[in-house]
């Protein structure tokens, strides 16, 4: 019931995963990622466990494949399930299951992953494929968002459209960015709104906040307001 993507960019080392369908919060249960170790996509009849199991087999040095192969053989629901994961090295395994609505498959690619279920035809993963691989100018977030848009245009969800999410980790357990449209109308549109909103202010805010080098971070209010201006002052 929904089509995702996961990369990881080249320039940041950043790893997102982007998703959209016609179901209500996809961006509660299908993404899931850890810093610095990889990203997972739950979908179809959704296992979260395929998430959260499958990030701890990663960071226990399991290969994306091991993984894919560990989580379905414990699953009686296999055959309904559809995952892909992509480790921080680059590394793509994925599981389509036999049950799984038509038009159901994964694409992998240079740096990207992509994997979807009950959409209008292969041409959706086809042209977010595209999409993506056509705009490494764009800023990862934007990217990943432009990437779903084609999809979209090219029949998206067959049933309609919902919810869209956008995760994003760097190098820290907490997220650089996390935006959610669990309802909505046109919710890339909403996503695509929210990820300007986010540069106003948070992907700025950001870099003052705790980290594992800098448990403290940055606690002079003056300081992140004047960092953040500066910031902004010097976007195109």
């Amino acid at each position: 019931m929904t089509w995702s993507i996961i990369a990881r960019d080249a320039a940041t080392g950043q790893i997102g995963i982007a998703v959209a369908t016609r179901f209500f919060a996809v961006g509660a249960r299908v993404p899931h990622i850890a810093a610095g170790i990889g990203g997972i996509a739950t979908q179809a009849l959704v296992n979260p466990y395929y998430g959260i199991d499958g990030l701890k087999l990663l960071r226990d040095g399991k290969s994306p494949s091991e993984v894919v192969n560990i989580l379905i053989a414990a699953d009686g629901g296999r055959d309904h399930r559809q995952l892909h994961i992509m480790d921080a090295a680059g590394r793509i395994a994925a599981h389509t299951g036999r049950d799984c609505i038509d038009w159901c498959g994964h694409i992998e690619g240079c740096g990207f992953s992509l994997a979807g279920n009950m959409l209008a035809g292969a041409q959706v993963l086809d042209e977010t494929a595209e999409a993506y691989a056509a705009s490494a100018d764009l800023p990862f977030a934007r990217r990943l968002i432009a990437a779903l848009r084609a999809g979209e245009t090219a029949g998206g969800d067959k049933r309609g459209k919902q919810s869209a999410a956008l995760l994003i980790h760097q190098t820290e357990e907490w997220s650089a960015l996390d935006l959610r449209v669990d309802d909505h109308a046109d919710p890339l549109a909403e996503l695509e709104r929210l990820e300007r909103v986010s540069r106003e202010r948070w992907v700025h805010f950001r870099k003052f906040m705790p980290t594992r080098q800098n448990p403290a971070g940055i606690t002079d209010r003056a300081a992140i307001d004047a960092g953040i201006e500066t910031a902004l002052a010097s976007e195109p």
